[in-house]
């Protein structure tokens, strides 16, 4: 049976970007460009070319994609000619093979924003679209507030989506601008859309997340006929953010009935690339990823209880509604004191441990982990420290180096400007071998500002590892969460870091001290380790 098609428009980089606090550069326009383009997506919204710098710089340095390249604006201004009109004469100017032009649909927003009649509008649409297609240029109509026009007067909703279509708008994409429509509801005015007369693979849905059901509302709508489905990388977007494209495309190529009816341009091959995607997009935001999102998030295939964790190493699928590989993401059994054997071993087997089942050491360590998180370890996402306790106890953990000492040092002093400024230093001494390499490291960043002692201490132990340097130079630090886990004079504080390395990994690793600069070292120390087990370094 042949399937239909169905059509993915990410608009990361136009919409995703009115997300508050976030604004990319023209060189982090085009990496995700690229990003989503090796994804598949089929439209790639590269921003309002002439309503800023940045969005007008990157329609000029835009990648070749396979994916059609579109820009976003406006209809014209009543009164005056598309021809004439500056607005979307640089949306025009961009010269990408695909333009969406966003314009009003329900009438309140008609009258009361744009000041004109209901009429004018429908002419203001119409011209809009002809100009674009007449340009050569596929037309996309971008219908604002449509749910909510529909609702107040259906008869004019629908009319200006047919001015667009008659004038030859390739896609009609109703738009829940507010996100306040249910899912029902964007199913049956869809229907109603496509009963009045516009095809449905003529017709997008474009949901925003603010009642938390864009996905659902995408799929109703979907279900109903539409064929081209809007959306952000991890679901970006103003107030509370755009459908969730990270969430949308697996579930589209993975579930019944979407998988047995639609084909999209994202292959299983590529969906396999989805996770770091996803992740790439929040490192370049500098924002930490939702552990808990669907498909990509790093709990979303974590198994904690000891019942789940035994099923799942007799058959994944009994705790798993997905091979976590076929999104690139990973399986994780989290250590902590309620772990049972069949934890330890499912993990120690996804370390590459093969342990048999009566071995003693397994209860050892079991003992171990929770005696330490009695004294205020937590290994249930710390995978990296678990990993290393457990190598130690099988004798499998090579002694890489040994820290002779470290010092932190902070400053604060007035700089040339006369302004009040800190400054954190650290020294590390390390042996390795008969060889001891000293390494002292300031925490000023580019822009002249202190970067706190923990990244001093970071710096300055990953400056100098002689041989292993070139197997610790990819790695990040990418996250750093400290816990106070006993109040008073005898608090203890954990300190979590999570890190990263060129090839996409992340490992946390835990520490714990009534100095919070001890327990940060004691952690980027497992971090450190973990990094040369993994690539395989040898002891000297």
């Amino acid at each position: 049976m042949t399937k239909d098609r169905l059509y993915i428009y990410d608009t990361t980089l136009r919409d995703g970007q009115q997300t508050q606090g976030v604004q990319f550069s023209t060189a982090e326009k085009v990496k995700i460009a690229e990003t989503l383009d090796t994804l598949g997506v089929d439209y790639i919204e590269g921003g309002w070319p002439g309503a800023n710098p940045t969005d007008s710089a990157f329609f000029d340095a835009a990648p070749h994609t396979r994916a059609r390249m579109t820009a976003f604006g406006m209809t014209k201004r009543a009164g005056r000619s598309a021809e004439n009109d500056d607005v979307l004469a640089a949306v025009m100017n961009a010269g990408t093979p695909s333009v969406c032009i966003v314009g009003k649909t329900h009438d309140f927003h008609v009258t009361t924003a744009l000041g004109i009649t209901l009429d004018e509008n429908i002419e203001v649409i119409e011209q809009s679209i002809a100009h674009i297609v007449g340009q050569g240029r596929e037309a996309l109509f971008d219908a604002e507030h449509f749910f909510d026009g529909y609702r107040a007067n259906p008869d004019y909703a629908i009319a200006c989506v047919r001015a667009a279509y008659g004038a030859g708008a390739r896609w009609i994409v109703l738009c829940d601008t507010n996100g306040g429509t249910l899912p029902d509801m964007v199913g049956d005015i869809t229907a109603a859309v496509i009963a009045a007369g516009i095809p449905g693979d003529h017709l997008g849905i474009h949901t925003h997340n603010d009642t938390g059901n864009a996905v659902a509302a995408s799929l109703a709508a979907i279900d109903a006929g539409a064929r081209q489905i809007q959306g952000t990388l991890n679901g970006l977007g103003e107030r509370c953010g755009n459908a969730n494209l990270s969430t949308l495309i697996p579930t589209l190529l993975l579930k019944s009935p979407y998988a047995e009816t639609f084909e999209t341009g994202v292959t299983h091959d590529a969906l396999t690339g989805l996770t770091r995607a996803s992740r790439l997009l929040d490192d370049i935001l500098n924002r930490v990823p939702v552990k808990s999102a669907p498909y990509v998030g790093a709990s979303a295939f974590a198994h904690k209880a000891g019942l789940h964790a035994s099923a799942i190493l007799k058959d994944p699928s009994t705790y798993e509604h997905i091979d976590p590989a076929v999104v690139g993401n990973s399986r994780i059994i989290p250590m902590s004191n309620q772990a049972g054997q069949s934890n330890l071993r499912r993990r120690l087997a996804e370390a590459g441990l093969e342990v048999e089942k009566d071995d003693p050491r397994l209860a050892q360590i079991l003992d171990d982990i929770k005696e330490r998180e009695a004294q205020g370890y937590s290994y249930d996402t710390a995978q990296a420290s678990f990993e290393l306790i457990a190598r130690r106890a099988l004798g499998l953990a090579p002694r890489f180096f040994d820290v002779k000492r470290y010092k932190v040092t902070v400053e604060r002093r007035k700089n040339k400007y006369d302004r009040m400024v800190s400054l954190s230093e650290a020294v590390v001494v390390v042996k390795i071998g008969d060889e001891k390499k000293l390494s002292v490291s300031e925490s000023m960043d580019e822009a002249g500002n202190d970067r706190g002692p923990v990244n001093a201490l970071s710096k300055a132990l990953a400056k100098d590892l002689g041989p292993y340097q070139e197997l610790i130079d990819d790695v990040r630090l990418v996250d750093f969460k400290v816990r106070i886990t006993q109040g008073g004079t005898e608090a203890v504080t954990r300190v979590i870091i999570d890190s990263e390395d060129d090839k996409g990994r992340r490992w946390s690793t835990v520490g714990v001290s009534p100095n919070i600069v001890d327990a940060s070292f004691e952690a980027l120390l497992d971090a450190i380790n973990w990094k040369l087990i993994r690539d395989g370094a040898k002891a000297p």
